[in-house]
């Protein structure tokens, strides 16, 4: 989305335009996957706050035959044929789950790479990643299929304390995987993902 940015601090928005010029440099890959494959997006969400950006997280709601039932998650879900492009799916998604409006109040600064689950037992999906900006924190109505929203500051998940060996339980099974501890929750899996490519932007 273009246009200036609104008042923030200083530092946030050195930080916002830093990353959206490594955005812009190099503009989130896509997945080699065949045209049947269901395409998703999500959005990372960033906010300034008094002591740096934050990022929104929110944790799923439990049901019955969803596969990420109860995870942390960022916003978003699976393309709709009345969406015109992922980016609108994101915007959607994110409306529906958080009644945040991105398309209006916030600035799209560029995409991550597609990934898709490494579980073969997971849904064959390819999901793209966009990194969008909001100046100020709204309101938020979640809906039936979300437990709950937070907001993270960036330097806090991205504290080397934060990553851990996590032992999760997964269709009747103990795994042990690459997580992010964040107060009581903890982020793997395809969000955990997402954010080892976001971060590893940020250090360019």
């Amino acid at each position: 989305m273009a246009g200036e940015l609104d008042p923030v601090p200083e530092a946030t928005h050195r930080f916002i335009v830093s990353l959206e010029e490594a955005l812009n440099q190099r503009p989130g890959a896509l997945a080699n996957a065949p045209a049947d494959v269901r395409r998703a997006a999500v959005s990372v969400v960033l906010a300034p706050d008094e002591h740096g950006p934050e990022l929104l997280l929110i944790k799923r709601a439990e049901w019955q035959g969803d596969p990420w039932s109860g995870q942390v998650a960022l916003p978003g879900g699976r393309r709709e044929p009345y969406d015109p492009d992922l980016w609108h799916t994101a915007a959607r998604e994110t409306r529906e789950e958080t009644g945040m409006e991105l398309l209006s109040n916030a600035r799209l600064l560029g995409t991550l790479d597609e990934l898709y689950p490494t579980n073969r037992a997971l849904p064959r999906i390819v999901v793209r990643p966009h990194v969008v900006f909001i100046p100020r924190k709204p309101e938020l109505t979640l809906s039936d299929e979300v437990a709950a929203a937070f907001w993270a500051p960036l330097s806090a998940l991205r504290h080397p304390s934060a990553y851990f060996d996590a032992t999760v339980h997964v269709r009747g099974q103990d795994m042990t995987v690459a997580g992010i501890r964040h107060g009581e929750y903890t982020i793997w899996g395809m969000t955990e993902r997402i954010l080892h490519d976001f971060f590893a932007r940020m250090t360019r």
